[in-house]
This record gives structure tokens, C-alpha cells and sequence, in this order.
């Protein structure tokens, strides 16, 4: 089983590339980050042509999160527990029923964070990561493969950057920044690609801006954490950079992962 994450940086603007992208990378599970549209407005029949089942959380010209899958989910919950005032379209979890059980599969978009001394959005993007730890570890308890996959929006470490010192003072790699990342894995949480490869300058998100991806000036911020379940399937991860290289990209690439069954 196949199960990938992109932020698609506008479903509307890159449904060409969607379209192309699902046609050779075939996941079984993708998980979409920032479509920019309401549920309604979705282009799903073009998905849906492909084979895929389409399930959305969407928001009108901001964030906005969607799960297409080759087989329909049997349960799906949006919006990440632990604060009901929060009306960002930022999560949904998806439960699929596979051979010998069943996956539990996340795609979220974590808070930027930015400007850091902004009194709304920095606390914001700490309070949204400690939220999604108590559902980790809620899930967790479930005993299930769990793979939260998505734009967290954090450098794990120096080598996850082109130059540390560019970062230095930035939201997604501010010490506290990390150390929430360290906590979620420190549940028993997983980084699938992580569990793959220690080779540096593996890379998600360039810039458009400065000539960051001719140069490969990049951050790897997309991630899928797993369960110890999930862990224990992981067969290999891949970075499909080469999409960063068509026509109106997105700034990032998918991040995949194998599951055995």
C-alpha cells in the first residue's frame, strides 16, 4: 500500500498536475494539504474519473485538507479535537479497512506560526501541535497503524535545511518549534522517512522566490510519523522531487511511503 502526502498549494490552480501526479504515482491514500477551496467547490469529479474516492475539509482561499483513497473509508473525522473555536480547516482523519485490520491515515496542516512575535500566531501554531499530540497519543492507544502525513511546517533538524542560519529565527525551526516535534515522536512516533534514509539534504518545500529550487536551496517541513504498528509495515519512502520541476508547480512535493500488507 502506497500512502503519500502533498501540499497542493490550490487544488484549482494545480488540478492538471493532481490529475497527472495520481495517474503515475498512483498512491493507494493521498493526503492533500492546502486545497484553498470549500467542500462544494472541489474538482472532484476529475479525481473521482481516476478511481478515487474523494473526502474533503475545506476552507474558502486558505488551507484545507482532503483524503483521496482507491478504496472509500469506512469512518472519517474532521477537524482536530481540542478546541472547539478553532475554525481552521487544518485535519482529517480517515479509518480504511485493509488486510488484517485496519489504517488509521491523518492528513494535517500544522500552523506556520509566522511572524514569531505576533501575539495570535505563534501560540497558535504551539497550542495546534500540543492538540495533535493528545490525539496521538489517544490514537495510540488504539493499538492500530496510525500515519499522521502532512505539511507540519517544521525542520526537524539542521541537516532537513539548506543553511540553518537562514532558519535561525524562523517559526519552523525555533528551538520550541522543535522541541513540540520531539515530543510527538518521543510518543513512539516514527518519521517514515527518517526510518528510511539518514542522507542530508533530502528536501519538500522550495521556495519560488530567489532561484531556491535550481539551486536546492530547501527544507524538508512534510512529513508522515507513524505509529509503532504502521512502523512495523513500513517497506521504503521516496521524495518525489521531480514534480517541483513542471509547469505552475507547487512549492512542495510529495512525501510517499510503502506499507507492506
Amino acid at each position: 500500500m502506497k500512502i503519500a502526502t502533498w501540499n497542493i498549494n490550490g487544488v484549482k490552480a494545480r488540478i492538471a498536475n493532481l490529475v497527472q501526479w495520481l495517474e503515475q504515482s498512483a498512491p493507494d491514500i493521498a493526503c492533500l494539504q492546502e486545497i484553498k477551496s470549500v467542500d462544494e467547490g472541489f474538482p472532484r469529479l476529475e479525481i473521482e474519473t481516476l478511481g478515487y474516492h474523494v473526502e474533503t475539509h475545506g476552507q474558502k482561499g486558505f488551507n484545507g485538507v482532503a483524503l483521496l483513497s482507491k478504496i472509500k473509508p469506512d469512518e472519517v473525522n474532521r477537524g482536530l479535537p481540542g478546541d472547539d473555536t478553532d475554525e481552521q480547516a487544518r485535519f482529517i482523519e480517515g479509518v480504511f479497512s485493509v488486510e488484517g485490520g485496519v489504517f488509521r491515515v491523518c492528513s494535517l496542516y500544522l500552523p506556520n506560526g509566522n511572524p514569531v512575535d505576533d501575539p495570535v500566531k505563534y501560540p497558535y501554531k504551539l497550542a495546534w501541535m500540543k492538540r495533535l499530540k493528545a490525539f496521538a497519543e489517544q490514537r495510540m492507544a488504539l493499538e492500530e497503524p496510525l500515519v499522521l502525513a502532512g505539511d507540519y511546517n517544521v525542520i526537524p533538524q539542521p541537516f532537513d535545511c539548506h543553511d540553518p542560519a537562514v532558519w535561525a529565527g524562523d517559526a519552523l525551526f525555533l528551538p520550541t518549534t522543535r522541541q513540540a516535534y520531539r515530543e510527538l515522536e518521543n510518543l513512539g512516533l516514527t518519521c517514515a522517512t527518517r526510518a528510511s534514509t539518514d542522507e542530508t539534504g533530502l528536501y519538500s518545500f522550495w521556495d519560488y522566490q530567489a532561484g531556491a529550487w535550481p539551486k536546492n536551496n530547501g527544507i524538508r517541513i512534510d512529513h508522515l510519523l507513524l505509529s509503532p504498528e504502521a512502523a512495523d509495515r513500513l517497506a521504503s519512502t521516496a521524495i518525489e522531487k521531480h514534480v517541483r520541476g513542471w509547469e505552475k508547480p507547487s512549492d512542495h512535493v510529495p512525501v510517499v511511503a510503502w506499507f507492506n500488507a
